[in-house]
């Protein structure tokens, strides 16, 4: 099993539903089966199927809650350069092709969110960027084409 590099805030934030998921959210859960079995007939009880249905998706939750948890890393800024693009650096670069400029978050999957533009270090063009510095040019084979990009800035989140 591989590390996963995350930041403290998101270690917190996944601990913080993993608790109320095996606490309170169990409790609920058990109640709400209890009672429907209270219902009768289980056999065409939907309060029943429903409950038994969102329990099995609160115990995948959890399973996969505490294996990200127990492969969790805290990102330490040391062992990163400054000046290099890796996991948690903001970088701002020139779309060659379009002229264009664009910003990246690079994180890791579990923090991923496009709309946000933070971008998963497994992705083809977190890949195509990691290791490089400002002023470096990196072209990046996607299923689309070829990107390329000029790295422009790179600023430690």
């Amino acid at each position: 099993m591989s590390e996963i590099y995350m930041t403290r805030e998101t270690i917190d934030k996944l601990r913080e539903e993993l608790t109320y998921l095996k606490g309170k959210k169990r409790r609920e859960i058990s109640k709400a089966i209890g009672n429907a079995r209270e219902l009768g007939d289980l056999k065409e009880n939907a309060e029943y199927h429903a409950a038994r249905e969102e329990q099995g998706f609160v115990e995948a939750r959890i399973k996969v809650l505490e294996d990200k948890l127990s492969r969790a890393t805290v990102m330490d800024k040391e062992k990163f350069p400054d000046d290099t693009v890796c996991i948690g650096v903001k970088v701002t670069l020139r779309d060659l092709n379009k002229g264009t400029e664009v910003e990246y978050t690079l994180v890791d999957m579990v923090e991923a969110n496009f709309a946000e533009r933070k971008i998963a270090t497994t992705t083809p063009i977190a890949q195509g960027l990691m290791g490089k510095k400002v002023g470096d040019i990196a072209e990046i084979r996607v299923p689309v084409g070829i990107l390329k990009y000029e790295i422009i800035r790179i600023v430690r989140e």
